[in-house]
């Protein structure tokens, strides 16, 4: 799954997932286990609400690098 994300259309960040989930654009989200879990939380159950699945990364180093940025991530959906 973190292959898709590294390869197709995703945004990076809590404000632009929330966004995606809301606009029904998001196919996954991606969440990484040592982030914060007040941010985390809320998104994983928008996420079950609108019936997109959520996949658990071990890091926000790892999910960054996902993503192609130079900085953890500790949110990510893939579009």
């Amino acid at each position: 799954m973190l292959t898709q994300l590294e390869q197709g259309a995703k945004v990076a960040g809590a404000k632009q997932a929330r966004r995606a989930l809301q606009d029904g654009r998001a196919k996954a989200l991606f969440l990484a286990r040592n982030a914060d879990p007040d941010l985390t939380q809320p998104l994983e159950q928008l996420a079950q609400d609108h019936q997109v699945p959520v996949c658990w990364i071990d890091t926000m180093a790892e999910l960054g690098r996902a993503c192609g940025i130079a900085v953890g991530a500790a949110v990510a959906a893939l579009l």
